[in-house]
C-alpha cells in the first residue's frame, strides 16, 4: 500500500533507527514487517518488547510458537505464518507441528493440540471463553500463568496480523520456502 513506507535505515524516522539497526544486527536484514511497522515508532518498539516478553514467558518455545502460529492462521496473515513457520523450523519445533497448523488438522501431542485449542476458542470467541474450557486446558497439563501468556502471545500476534493487513507486508525472501496463503 503506497500510503505506507517501507523504511531503510536511512528513510526511517529517527525514533525506529535503533530498532531497524538491532534487526538488522540480529537478522542479518530488516525484516519487512518492521521496515513497515518503522512508520510508526511506537508500533515498532511495543512490537519488539512484547516479542521479548513473550520470550520469557511461562511457555516454552515451541509451545510459544504454536500460539504465534495459530494465532496467524486464525487472522490470515500471510506475512507471520510464513515467518514463523521459518523461525519455528529454526527452534527446532517439530514439522508436523508447524505443519498441523498451517493446515488447520489437529496436532499428534496432546498437550500442543490443547494449547492450539485453547488458543483458537480465545481468539475466536475474543477472550469470553467459558470455564470449562479453561478447566480443559489445565487438564490437559497446562498452568494458569499459561493461561495468562496465551493471552499476551494473541495480543504479540494481533499487532502484528492487523498491521501487516494494513500495510500489505509482502514475504521476505528469507521467509519464501515456507510461504502460506490463507485459505479461500
Amino acid at each position: 500500500m503506497s500510503d505506507f513506507p517501507s523504511h531503510t535505515l536511512d528513510t526511517a524516522p529517527a525514533a525506529a533507527r535503533p530498532d531497524l539497526e538491532g534487526a538488522q544486527q540480529q537478522y542479518g536484514m530488516i525484516p519487512n514487517m518492521y521496515a513497515r511497522m518503522a512508520e510508526a515508532p511506537t508500533l515498532l518498539q511495543a512490537y519488539l518488547q512484547t516479542s521479548e516478553t513473550f520470550a520469557n514467558s511461562s511457555l516454552d518455545t515451541v509451545q510459544q510458537q504454536v500460539v504465534l502460529l495459530t494465532v496467524s492462521r486464525i487472522n490470515g496473515c500471510g506475512y507471520c505464518m510464513g515467518a514463523h513457520s521459518v523461525l519455528a523450523d529454526m527452534a527446532g519445533v517439530p514439522a508436523e507441528v508447524t505443519d498441523a497448523i498451517r493446515n488447520d488438522t489437529p496436532i499428534g501431542d496432546a498437550r500442543l493440540e490443547a494449547l492450539r485449542q485453547f488458543t483458537r476458542q480465545m481468539v475466536e470467541q475474543r477472550g469470553w471463553v467459558g470455564d470449562e474450557v479453561v478447566q480443559t486446558f489445565l487438564a490437559a497439563g497446562h498452568s494458569p500463568a499459561n493461561v495468562l501468556d496465551v493471552v499476551l502471545g494473541i495480543g504479540l500476534k494481533t499487532m502484528s496480523n492487523y498491521a501487516n493487513h494494513l500495510v500489505g507486508t509482502e514475504l521476505d525472501e528469507a521467509f519464501a520456502g515456507r510461504a502460506w496463503q490463507a485459505p479461500a
